[in-house]
Formats: structure tokens, C-alpha cells, sequence
């Protein structure tokens, strides 16, 4: 079966090809680092994570790079409001981007080059579109003719008349033309530059990843992915700025994920809804955060509520309930069974009905739903008189395996209790033993104003934290 993704150059899902069969070379844009990564940001890195994690399970060598927008206006502003090096800025939240990152289980890119790394490489490219005709300077600033690219607009499908409408040229900029924009920025007085054929100053923001899509992955790659909010301009200027270079197509096929709205209104800092991934994650798992950016096909937009993130908490809880249930049994009471091929049987077709999910333009909602029919598969399983150790542990795997895809832990390392809580559970358990169970209910809901909920299986007592 072949992976089918929607490109939105072409507005349709297409079979996945790669340029060179076994690899894949795929580039997601990263942030503009001059603050901490709110939900929104969040939400491409887990998308994309997971595409890479699916390529992956599914056989192919991919080379995943993320860059880092180290140089820009936000960030020269903010280290002057700090008093802070444009660098010391940078480094501190780089480092505070991998910390949220990882708590949302996402895996480090195979490179993640900054702009400040590839600044001789970028005026080198800026000197080729010169000599092409594709871009001129001005005063000190470096623009590109868009006009100049007969293929402006393929990505977001506008021509350039439409784009026109609308277009002005801004106090302080030199340039020719309304759509034209810059490559190269002369340096204001104070800021960071860097000495050019034009003069000292520094890139503008769509010409770094051209630069270091071309220095790390080559002329062509594979896929290249970000916001929605990215497809026009950035993502349309990077097309027209590296097919003028190289001649060749940029890219393949090109992903976006849809916006996240806050309680049905547009995230923004005016509104005060604008949530911070290093907050967010004190109050609820960073797991359950994931789950619930999965739940929805990850071209639609999703709405963050907290009935929403309950509903993803309590689904996540039910898959985990499932893996712990059926690692007790194969602890606690391994048997023999005799049915064992009926039960492989139905986890493998499970197991092809998340490929089918996965391989359909990565549709992570119908990938969890798949998680879900195992779960309860393994709860139906749990039922029977006798069961294998063998089965058990395949349920365990395949559901461990499939949950990974997605980046999701379902294997929890229980917590200790402190000695309190340990002893009124022995007390209850010896009060059953003595038929004392009015006893056993007083214990059961004292520790149940201690938030811990305990649950009578046939495998003994367990116990969880509410």
C-alpha cells in the first residue's frame, strides 16, 4: 500500500514517491526564537513529528531538519527591551524550545541550523539571484523581483494581479514594486549586522530557508512543511526564490497544519488567551496535550477547550487502563489457552486498520480510534476463562508499537505510595479477609478523599490517583 499525502501545491492527495526510493528528505520550518513556544507552535511540531515517526515505522531513512530563526526584527527588539545579547536571547530559548519539545514527546530534528550559522551562504545565494536578474539592490536592501518568476503564486494559487491588490510599499523600504521583498535589510544604527556586497546588514526572514534547505537537504527534497499561516508569503517566496537559483523544483510536496483556536476564538495576546507550553504542561501530562493535538486530521482546525483536553485525558487514561490491565494478568495469572489464533487474528487486522489510517494523508484521529478498538479488544480478551501469556504480550507490543508511531507512552511506571496510604490499604485488605467490610468501605472512601481511587480486579487491588 502506498502512503498518499495532500500536497497543497496541487490541492490534492497524492501517492507518496520519494526523489530516491528508501529515503526521504523533509524540512519543517521552526521558530523565530525570541520567546517561549506557545500551543500554536506546538501544534506543527507534534504533527510533524509524528509524520516523521510514521515514515519511519514504515521502513523509510529520513533526514528531518528544523531551523531556527536566530536573527530578525522581534528578536533585535526584545534583546534591547532586556538589555540581553542578540545571542544570549537565542541560546536561552533554544534550549527552553528543546525542554517543551521533549515533554511533548517529540524527537530532535537530524539538524537544526540557526540563520546566524549560514550567513556567508546567504549572501552567496542573494549574490546568484543579483546576477540572474532575479533581485536588485537598493540603497543598502537587496529585493527580489516577483514579477521576474513566472510561477509566483502556484502555492497559494493567486496570480500576481490578484496579489497586487492590496500590495503598497511601506515608509522606509527602496524597493521597485509593490510585491517585491527583501532578501538582505541594511543595518539600522546599533543592530547586529554582518558585512555584504551591499553593505552591513542581515537576511530577510523568507531567504534563510531557501539557503539552508539547499546546504543541508540539496536542490530538491522530498517534503517541506509548516503552519498554515506559512503557505503565503514565506512558503510561496522560498519556491520562488530557490527554483530561480537552482532551476530545479523545490520541493515535492508540500504540507500545512490548521490553526488552533482557544475556546472557539482565534488565540492572541489582545484577547488574553494566548497559552504558553511551559505553563500548559504544569497543570495538565504533556502526553495528554499530544493525544489531544491528534485527535483531529491534522489539516482542520482544532478548537483547545478543557472539556476537550478532559475528553483527551480520559481516552489516553482508557488506552493506558487497557496496557496496565493486560500486563497484571500476564504477571499474575499466565495460563494456557486454546483460541489464541482467533485473538492474533483480530489484533493484526487492527493493526492494518491503523496502517490504512496512517498511509490515508497521516489521519491521526482515525490512527487513535484504531488505538481505542485494540484497548478494548484487550479488555474483551481480559474476559476470557483462560488466556495466554503469549497473546497477552502481543496485545502489549502492538499496542506499545502503534501508540509509539504517534508518540505516545502508554507504558506509565506506577508511583510509590507513602507509608500512610500503603498501610490503609493493607488495613482494607485485611478487613475483607475478616468479613469486616464495613471497615473495608470506610478505608476505601478515606483514601478516596486522599485521591486515591482503588479498583477490585481479579488480579488483586489496584490502585490510581484521581
Amino acid at each position: 500500500m502506498s502512503i498518499y499525502i495532500y500536497n497543497t501545491l496541487t490541492r490534492q492527495k497524492e501517492p507518496f514517491v520519494p526523489l530516491e526510493e528508501g529515503k526521504v528528505k523533509m524540512y519543517v520550518c521552526g521558530p523565530t526564537v525570541y520567546n517561549y513556544i506557545h500551543i500554536g507552535n506546538s501544534r506543527p511540531v507534534i504533527v510533524y513529528d509524528t509524520v516523521r515517526r510514521y515514515l519511519t515505522y514504515r521502513g523509510y531513512d529520513v533526514n528531518f531538519v528544523s531551523n531556527f530563526t536566530d536573527v530578525d526584527d522581534k528578536i533585535i527588539k526584545t534583546a534591547n527591551e532586556l538589555g540581553e545579547e542578540v545571542s544570549e536571547l537565542t541560546d536561552r530559548f533554544i534550549a527552553a524550545y528543546f525542554e517543551d519539545i521533549s515533554a511533548l514527546g517529540c524527537q530532535k530534528a537530524d539538524s537544526h541550523p540557526r540563520v546566524t550559522e549560514h550567513m556567508d551562504d546567504i549572501i552567496e545565494f542573494i549574490g546568484v539571484l543579483i546576477e540572474k536578474g532575479f533581485a536588485y539592490e537598493s540603497k543598502g536592501d537587496v529585493y527580489y523581483r516577483t514579477r521576474k518568476f513566472e510561477g509566483y503564486g502556484k502555492l497559494s494559487q493567486q496570480s500576481v494581479d490578484e496579489l497586487k491588490i492590496g500590495a503598497r510599499i511601506e515608509t522606509g523600504e527602496k524597493k521597485d514594486d509593490e510585491l517585491d521583498f527583501a532578501l538582505w535589510k541594511d543595518a539600522k544604527p546599533g543592530e547586529i549586522s554582518w558585512e555584504s556586497p551591499w553593505g552591513n546588514g542581515r537576511p530577510g526572514w523568507h531567504i534563510e530557508c531557501s539557503v539552508m534547505v539547499r546546504e543541508l537537504l540539496g536542490d530538491t527534497i522530498d517534503i517541506h512543511a509548516g503552519g498554515q499561516d506559512l503557505a503565503f508569503p514565506h512558503h510561496e517566496n522560498e519556491i520562488a526564490q530557490t527554483e530561480a537559483y537552482t532551476g530545479k523544483q523545490f520541493a515535492r510536496y508540500w504540507m500545512h497544519n490548521g490553526y488552533i483556536n482557544i475556546d472557539n476564538e482565534k488565540m492572541s495576546k489582545s484577547l488574553g488567551n494566548f497559552i504558553l507550553v511551559k505553563d500548559i504542561r504544569q497543570q495538565i501530562d504533556p502526553q495528554v496535550l499530544r493525544f489531544f493535538m491528534l485527535s483531529v486530521h491534522y489539516r482542520h482546525p482544532i478548537n483547545f477547550s478543557q472539556v476537550l483536553v478532559e475528553n483527551a485525558a480520559n481516552g489516553l487514561a482508557r488506552i493506558r487502563t487497557s496496557y496496565t490491565n493486560l500486563t497484571h494478568r500476564r504477571e499474575v495469572a499466565p495460563e494456557l489457552g486454546d483460541n489464541q489464533d482467533i485473538w492474533l487474528h483480530k489484533i493484526e487486522e487492527i493493526r492494518s486498520q491503523f496502517t490504512t489510517a496512517m498511509d490515508d494523508d497521516f489521519n491521526t484521529a482515525n490512527g487513535i480510534a484504531a488505538l481505542f478498538e485494540l484497548a478494548s479488544l484487550g479488555n474483551l480478551y481480559l474476559l476470557e476463562k483462560h488466556t495466554e501469556t503469549a497473546v497477552l504480550s502481543v496485545f502489549m507490543d502492538t499496542l506499545k508499537e502503534l501508540a509509539f508511531v504517534l508518540g505516545i507512552e502508554v507504558e506509565i511506571q506506577e508511583e510509590m505510595l507513602d507509608e500512610d496510604i500503603d498501610a490503609l490499604i493493607e488495613a482494607r485488605i485485611q478487613a475483607r479477609k475478616e468479613k469486616d467490610f464495613a471497615r473495608a468501605d470506610a478505608i476505601r472512601d478515606q483514601l478516596k478523599e486522599m485521591n486515591i481511587q482503588l479498583e477490585d480486579t481479579a488480579q488483586g487491588i489496584r490502585w490510581k490517583r484521581i
